[in-house]
């Protein structure tokens, strides 16, 4: 990771007491961790348009009734690195409904294939599985907000 605050796009799609994201291992500290869709915002892009552009790319969906949640300044170790970044987060449904039956996907993110998956928000909640950045949970369930 550089030494640079990277502006990120994140997009939560909920699906009844489910969220969809993609699951990754920290080789620093061997634990997994979740996180929703998205990616670095392109100059002269908006995170509305950035989490279409890379749920498009990643794994060939579109998505509908992109909303703004909120920002987050996530600052973190992930694989022994510092990392810094401005998350703008997006809430969002995937525009053809049979996203909500399937089970997990590849995801293209720069040059990792991850799994994509629904997670029970649940798991986040009592702490059986690791959502990130640390706030979104909060964020989601009508917290953390900077409107």
């Amino acid at each position: 990771m550089s030494k640079r605050v990277r502006p990120i796009a994140i997009c939560a799609i909920e699906d009844q007491d489910r969220l969809f994201v993609f699951e990754a291992r920290d080789t620093g500290t061997g634990t997994m961790f979740y996180r929703p869709l998205g990616g670095g915002i392109e100059f002269g892009e908006r995170g509305a348009d950035c989490v279409a552009r890379e749920l498009r790319e990643e794994i060939a969906a579109e998505v509908t009734d992109v909303t703004y949640l909120g920002m987050i300044e996530n600052i973190f170790t992930c694989n022994g690195e510092a990392g810094h970044e401005i998350v703008l987060v997006y809430r969002a449904r995937f525009a053809d409904p049979a996203w909500a039956r399937r089970g997990s996907v590849e995801v293209h993110e720069e040059e990792h294939v991850l799994t994509g998956r629904w997670m029970p928000l649940a798991a986040f909640r009592d702490g059986t599985a690791r959502l990130v950045p640390v706030e979104l949970l909060d964020m989601l369930e009508g917290g953390n907000r900077d409107d």
